[in-house]
């Protein structure tokens, strides 16, 4: 199965910037998307950016112009900037086995993503 860790987490000021990195191995068999979610205490978990093997990307509207999501072979990356103090949250990295829609990016086959990281702490003060 395919596994995933991130690092980069910490506490920044608001205004300021901050990468994450998710590391992925194991086997990759077949088409994969990957995303980024985060969740808050006593709140929905969120999903953040998503990107797919033709680096099709989508983003939730409350981050869209500030974070990119990008991958290279073996690394899955959210570069955060302008961030806000809404931003802080637990970020967990995902990937789930996907299709391709024609003109409209991946979806997964189940529905939801099957692989998760253990998450890292995003701190912003306000």
């Amino acid at each position: 199965a395919v596994e995933l860790a991130e690092s980069g987490g910490g506490a920044v000021q608001a205004g300021e910037s901050l990468k994450l990195s998710c590391a992925v191995s194991g086997p990759r068999i077949s088409r994969y998307c990957m995303a980024w979610f985060r969740q808050v205490p006593g709140e929905e978990r969120e999903e953040v950016a998503t990107i797919d093997e033709d680096d099709i990307t989508t983003y939730a509207g409350s981050v869209k112009g500030r974070f990119t999501i990008s991958q290279d072979k073996d690394t899955l990356y959210l570069q955060m900037g302008s961030l806000k103090h809404v931003d802080t949250a637990e970020y967990y990295c995902a990937a789930c086995p996907c299709y391709s829609i024609s003109g409209s990016g991946s979806r997964c086959y189940d529905g939801e993503y099957n692989y998760w990281g253990q998450g890292v702490q995003v701190t912003v003060s306000s």
